[in-house]
């Protein structure tokens, strides 16, 4: 199933908004997958370094697996996930098609 996502559309003729529903295709939501994919492997990558810096500046425990709680800890705070990067795509095609 297409991921798709509505944005609100101002009306000439009412004060509320229509809403146009933006579907993207298998292309763009693949690649979307795949940003978002490569994005979070380096910021995990990122995650694991800050993780271990932080644990040596407080002189705290380094073993891997301490190493690894804190960075999924950093991660989770600051992944973005598939959904983000399909709703950016999304908007873009919405901005495109009806702000011209």
């Amino acid at each position: 199933m297409p991921f798709s996502k509505s944005f609100p559309k101002q009306s000439k003729t009412s004060t509320y908004p229509q809403w146009e529903e933006i579907t993207l295709t298998d292309e763009e939501e693949k690649e979307q997958e795949q940003k978002s994919r490569e994005e979070n492997i380096k910021l995990l990558k990122e995650c694991i370094e800050d993780a271990k810096s932080i644990l040596i500046e407080k002189g705290l425990n380094e073993s891997n697996a301490d190493i690894i709680n804190v960075a999924i800890a950093l991660f989770e705070k600051r992944s973005s996930h598939e959904v983000y990067w399909k709703e950016n795509k999304a908007k873009e095609k919405f901005d495109k098609m009806f702000n011209k």
